[in-house]
């Protein structure tokens, strides 16, 4: 069982942000999930799970942990575990805690986090490629997002950072057949210039992106081969609306209207993250118990899917995951000998 001793308080850098946005944009651009409800929410958890996995990273190297990186999966995987303690598989399970009301009282008294719930969605955990031996690591992220208007008009004033995207539907994300988009041609209302990113897939269904700047009232074209498009991100504050345009689609969804209050900023501004404790997908099995979705959690006001759940208290200290990972690494050296 862990108390509050136990618990562990990482720095949270603004490169975490961008590490994190950097993969989730190649992670859209692959992906078949439908995004269409409140996309940019999403996209923010996303981001935020990536800045915890390399925030762990840092404390394992500063620990002399030994850890292994396993293959990268796929972007087109929402579900990405590449690290891999003294041979065991590792599941970060990480929330994002952005209720101000919630952070003010997490700041005051960091135990508050003991009356949480370890959860894991059921179709993660029963997910096929487990071990009774992987590990599962619960974490949190302490972070505001700037949504609204009067955010927005905040950050102009402030000069904070900022990443402002906008997604495309799916006819222009996942269009079929695969076939180019070229020509894709961009235009700005704004009456200064405007620099924006393109994120999607080419023939081969990798990454690609293209940095254009759109004159006012300019039809600018895209030299890239594009077979899909993710998504477009926005430099400056949006303040026109951008239409961009290929004849690959019918007459009427020719030109995809992007309006100002459309995009949305998916920078996650973190503060503090906290490690709680582990399990093993075993220890885990037992100890859990099947929360139906729509329940209230203390990191989710409702539940959305059918979880597994373990009282936070009932995880074991991470103090002893680290003295565990130096001795199954001398296990498996020895074994190797």
């Amino acid at each position: 069982m862990i108390s509050k001793s136990d618990l562990i308080r990482l720095n949270y850098t603004p490169d975490l942000t961008e590490a994190g946005i950097l993969y989730t944009c190649q992670w859209l651009a692959g992906s078949t999930r439908n995004l269409e409800d409140n996309p940019y929410n999403f996209l923010r958890q996303k981001i935020g799970q990536v800045a915890v996995g390399l925030a762990l990273r840092r404390l394992l190297a500063e620990r002399q942990v030994p850890f292994q990186t396993m293959d990268m999966e796929p972007f087109t995987d929402p579900r990405q575990r590449d690290l891999s303690l003294g041979g065991h598989r590792l599941n970060l399970n990480s929330y994002l805690l952005n209720r101000r009301d919630q952070i003010r009282n997490l700041k005051a008294e960091p135990a508050e986090l003991l009356q949480a719930s370890a959860l894991v969605p059921l179709d993660q955990f029963v997910k096929e490629g487990q071990t009774s031996g992987d590990i599962h690591l619960f974490a949190f992220l302490l972070a505001l997002a700037a949504t609204s208007q009067a955010d927005r008009h905040k950050l102009e004033a402030a000069e904070d950072p900022h990443y402002y995207l906008a997604t495309l539907p799916k006819n222009w994300s996942q269009p079929q057949p695969w076939i180019p988009l070229h020509p894709l041609v961009l235009k700005s209302e704004a009456d200064h210039p405007v620099t924006v990113e393109l994120g999607g897939l080419n023939a081969g269904r990798n990454f690609i992106s293209a940095q254009i700047q759109l004159l006012p009232g300019t039809r600018t074209s895209v030299t890239e081969q594009f077979y899909s498009l993710a998504y477009i991100h926005i430099l400056d504050h949006p303040k026109a609306r951008i239409g961009v345009h290929s004849p690959r689609f019918a007459l009427r969804s020719q030109t995809h209207i992007i309006h100002p209050g459309e995009w949305g900023n998916v920078w996650v501004y973190g503060m503090d993250i906290w490690l709680t404790g582990w399990l093993t997908l075993d220890e885990y099995r037992r100890k859990s118990f099947v929360l139906p979705a729509g329940q209230h959690t203390y990191q989710y006001s409702r539940t959305r899917f059918k979880n597994l759940c373990v009282p936070m208290t009932e995880l074991r200290p991470l103090e002893e995951l680290f003295e565990q990972v130096c001795i199954w690494k001398a296990e498996n050296v020895k074994a190797r000998v």
